[in-house]
This record gives structure tokens, sequence and C-alpha cells, in this order.
């Protein structure tokens, strides 16, 4: 193959490799992904905007594209980069091919780059910037272009919605209001399947729009970024705390704490992939779970905010989740509606119902 493409790190490190789906030079955050399967769900995620996806699974795309996986009408990464990947898919579902959907969106991908020694790299030295270009610019003109490209700070306001629309499932018991960041489809299929009509909003709606809704909850959804960025709906969450039920999910939980004073930081690396074992305060049970998220909620920062701790990360020890009782609110920072997997902490939608049922 053709090494025509070049992917240039703020550190000056260069890798060479093949180009697929789109061609565009691109500046972007880069992260990775230990996640084996569920490449299509990780592509329409909103989660990744203004990033570049390394898988550190070697073979993606052997089961390409079905139409019924996608968790978003976004494909969201900035770049996707893999050690091999397959335009030749078998499977009985399949439409298209991974790179044919990179092209058709112009998401740049490289192929045949040692991604375990770039993950490796992620890992010891942080997740920086970098370009994804083609192979004849210098290492030079690439860290020149990437400290001349500012940081964007308005990912939500690209990927929520522009108004509010509805999911409603039959013999409804609770209508939900969901508060959309960048929010995938399996969450407004799971809180369906909890009996929940739901009605979709935009991140900048106010606290009495959506009061005016009648919801019996709340749902504060993941998305992309800085929780900082979006003092919106901080101010929002802060507004209704304690006059309903509320529940968030990844980016929902950082805002959810911040909006009780308390404090978020920026991960080394970040956690992204369906296999980080979460530890359960209150019952000692270890979930696998599924994750994507830069920031975590600073643990010391919660004293005096009346929440407290319900999960810890067995990896890092970093906060995964918080409650308050008395305001009848919790989030946690993984995805108990991760698809296709796995499924430990599908029970957090139980959870939320029976809050709304004690109003």
């Amino acid at each position: 193959m053709e090494l025509n493409r070049k992917l240039i790190l703020a550190d000056g490190s260069e890798y060479l490799g093949t180009g697929f789906g789109g061609s565009k030079t691109v500046v972007c955050e880069i992260v990775f992904n230990t996640s084996m399967a569920g490449y299509q769900e990780i592509v329409s995620d909103p989660s990744y905007t203004d990033q570049a996806i390394v898988m550190s699974y070697p073979l993606i795309g052997n089961y390409g594209v079905a139409d019924e996986d996608f968790e978003s009408r976004m494909i969201s990464p900035s770049a996707f980069i893999v050690r091999d990947i397959n335009d030749n898919p078998s499977n009985f579902r399949s439409a298209k091919t991974l790179p044919e959907l990179l092209e058709e969106n112009g998401i740049p991908g490289i192929c045949g780059v040692d991604t375990r020694k770039l993950v490796r790299s992620i890992r010891d030295n942080g997740s920086g910037r970098c370009i994804i270009t083609d192979e004849d610019m210098s290492a030079e003109e690439g860290l020149k272009i990437i400290e001349e490209t500012p940081i964007p700070h308005d990912a939500v306001k690209r990927c929520s919605c522009s108004k509010k629309w509805y999911s409603r499932t039959s013999n409804p018991l609770f209508n939900v209001v969901a508060i959309d960041c960048g929010m995938k489809s399996n969450i407004v299929r799971m809180l369906n399947r909890s009996r929940c009509n739901v009605t979709i909003v935009p991140y900048d709606t106010d606290w009495e729009e959506i009061l005016s809704l009648h919801p019996d909850g709340v749902f504060i959804s993941n998305g992309p970024g800085d929780p900082c960025d979006v003092p919106e709906v901080i101010e929002t969450l802060k507004n209704l705390r304690g006059k309903i039920p509320m529940f968030g999910i990844c980016l929902g939980h950082q805002l959810l704490s911040l909006s009780y004073g308390a404090k978020t930081y920026k991960l080394k690396f970040g956690h992204r992939g369906g296999n980080h074992p979460v530890r359960d305060v209150r019952s000692g049970k270890i979930e696998i779970t599924s994750q994507n998220h830069s920031y975590a909620v600073e643990e010391e920062s919660l004293k005096g905010t009346g929440l407290k701790v319900s999960h810890i990360n067995v990896l890092d020890n970093t906060v995964e989740g918080i409650y308050s009782d008395e305001d009848k609110v919790f989030s946690v920072q993984y995805h108990p509606e991760s698809a296709p997997g796995p499924q430990d902490s599908g029970y957090l939608f139980s959870r939320f119902t029976d809050l709304m049922k004690r109003g």
C-alpha cells in the first residue's frame, strides 16, 4: 500500500500510513479507544467531536456498517487511525464499508500505522493535539499549523439538537426531559424501554422552560469537550436541583457535579473503551463499563456540596458516580446504555424510574 498520509503529534513525532475515507487536512486532539468491537457506534458518538481516534484493536471494519447501529446522525470524529482496515466485510447486515462511511462524511482515516507504539505514546505523554495531512508535509510545518490553530470551545453547541423533539413509547409511566449535549441514540431507547416518554431539548434550554413541560424527571446527556465550556447547562441544573429527580451520564455527570460547586479536571489520556472496571462503593460490586471521556470530577471538591461518591474507577481511583438522596439526583461517568456492550450497568435506568415514582 502507498504511504500517502502522515500523522504529526505535538511532540514532533511522525507516523506514516495509507489514507482511506476523506482526504482533508485536520488539526485536533488525539485519543485512543481500547474497544474490540463497536467501531460504528464509536464514529457516530458525538462525544468524539474534534478528536482523532486511535483504535488499539488491530483489525477494524470487518463487519461493515449497519443502518440500525448508528448512535447519532453525526459522524463525529475529526479522524480515524487504525492498524488494518477491512474494506471487504462479511456480515449479512452490512450496508456499506467503514471506509465508504468515512469518505461520504469527509472524515480522513489512516491505516498501516503502528498503533501499539502510538497508544503507548498517548498513554505515556498524554492526549495532545495532532495534525493529519499529506506525507510531504514536514514536522516543522505541521507543528506550526497545530500551534496556530485555535482550540474550539463550541463542540456541545455543534452537537446538540436545534429544537426540541419527542420519542414516545407504548404504555408510558413517566415523562422525561432530556438535555441534549450530544446524546447517543441508545440512551433514548433505554429510557423508552423504561416506559418513559422523552422530550429532547437543546443544551441551552432554560430551567423554566424545562419545568413548563411538566416532566417527572430530567436527564442530562453525554457530550464532547470541557464541561466548563457549557455554563448554560450548569446554570440550568443549579435552578433545577431539589425540584425534580435528575440523572446524568458522562458529560451530564460532570455538569451536574459542577452545578453543586464541585470541580473537574482533565485526565492525562482519558478513559475510552468497553472494558473499564468500576466499583459500587455501597455494595462493593464491580461493574465492567463502557467509557468515553477526557475529564473527571475532583473528589476533594465534593466536600460540602451535599453530593456523595457512589462509584470509583478500580484502575485509577477516579470518581465514577455521585448522588444526593435528599435532592433525588445521581450521575455516572460511564455509559450504562453502552452499545454494543457491556450490559452490567443497565440497572441505573431502573434507579431513575424508582426516583420518579417517589416524586
